[in-house]
């Protein structure tokens, strides 16, 4: 639900690219390249962001354009994903030479090739799971969130989200949502509100960054007054710390009352660990302090999130064992925190289409857990 397609395409195919665009790399070797800039661990955001830098040079043409996402979406189902719903900016792919509705146009194409491929294998499977009586393997589903910057210009933001649900209408794409990503601090949400007003009118669902390096007040902004839907990484959700007032009682009040809201209202929260303890200081390397087992004490809904599987070298698989295993989570919840993916979807269909999406991917999950699979 949360993964940055400009920060997870193969380190292999950015090597190969660079090489047939003629573009400078720190080195040619995948080896090489996890040394110098796509590390286990970072020192900080800015370095963490470095790496985006070759993702995107790379990737402003058509064919790489086309080939990362296609890329990117079998990567994804070989992992086990059967939903995803990568983000992007189209500005910072296209250029000095293409359009923003070329890239989205590229990138809708690789991932629509991949998903006609993949469904076809899905079906060969089905016919054996349905000859067994077992419950069908759902389709695998894409759509796709466009990004905008905190740092850019309020009507460049507009400027993208219009070009964008021009581009959905005339090509029927599945482009749901909209994003604003970027540094919190010093570029605040409320700034971009006329293209949140915009996608909100044009009936797209809206995700935000939001408390990942700034408090709660933060967050609070991306509900009141982007319509936020979900908001990427929330991490300092119950940051009292970070509410400007002098008053303990006050700051508490405020966070019980956003938490109170977020719950009710299902506002869901796209978590990605590994991310946050890349570039975190406050988490010191130690995984164990993050804000998740606060966020399930108070009954949110979370989603298990990558973030960026190239930048941050971890798979869907890898966070899901990450949160099993540092905060004891049983079976019960590992399908909870999968299914409240599923439900708080962008999901390209009609509300009846997406029921029967979750109901068929909660009774395949089942099975999966049952074993049965490996009696076959």
């Amino acid at each position: 639900m949360h993964v940055h397609l400009d920060g997870s395409i193969r380190l292999s195919t950015l090597i190969e690219l660079a090489k047939e665009q003629k573009l400078t790399l720190p080195s040619y070797t995948e080896a090489g390249m996890r040394e110098l800039v796509f590390k286990d661990q970072y020192k900080d955001l800015p370095e963490y962001l470095q790496g985006f830098h070759y993702t995107c040079s790379v990737m402003q043409d058509l064919e790489a354009l086309e080939r990362t996402a296609y890329e990117f979406a079998w990567d994804a189902y070989k992992d086990g994903v059967i939903y995803i719903e990568p983000r992007y900016s189209p500005e910072l792919l296209k250029g000095e030479v293409l359009k923003s509705h070329e890239v989205i146009l590229a990138i809708d194409k690789g991932l629509k090739t991949a998903q006609q491929e993949i469904n076809k294998e899905i079906d060969k499977k089905n016919i054996e799971l349905e000859k067994a009586r077992y419950p069908l393997h759902p389709p695998f589903v894409y759509s796709q969130i466009i990004c905008c910057m905190r740092m850019w210009e309020p009507s460049a933001s507009l400027d993208t989200i219009t070009s964008a649900v021009l581009t959905k209408d005339i090509h029927n794409l599945p482009i749901m949502g909209i994003d604003l990503a970027g540094p919190e601090s010093g570029f605040p949400a409320v700034d971009h509100v006329d293209a949140y007003v915009y996608a909100h009118k044009n009936f797209m669902y809206k995700t935000v960054h939001a408390g990942e390096a700034y408090g709660p007040s933060s967050i609070f902004q991306a509900i009141t007054n982007l319509y936020a839907d979900r908001i990427g990484h929330g991490f300092h959700l119950f940051s009292t710390d970070l509410i400007n007032t002098r008053d303990p009682k006050k700051a508490q009040d405020y966070v019980d009352n956003l938490v109170q809201y977020i719950a009710e209202r299902r506002i869901t929260l796209e978590v990605c660990l590994t991310s946050n303890l890349q570039t975190m200081p406050e988490l010191k390397g130690d995984i164990t302090k993050h804000t998740l087992p606060k966020m399930l004490e108070a009954g949110l809904s979370v989603a298990i999130c990558t973030d960026n599987t190239l930048v941050s070298n971890t798979t869907v698989t890898d966070e899901l064992v990450l949160a099993a295993e540092k905060f004891n989570l049983d079976e019960k919840m590992i399908k909870r925190l999968i299914m409240y993916g599923i439900k708080r979807s962008f999901y390209p269909g009609s509300y009846l289409e997406k029921k029967k999406y979750i109901d068929m991917s909660s009774k395949y999950y089942d099975y999966l857990a049952s074993g049965k699979i490996n009696s076959q």
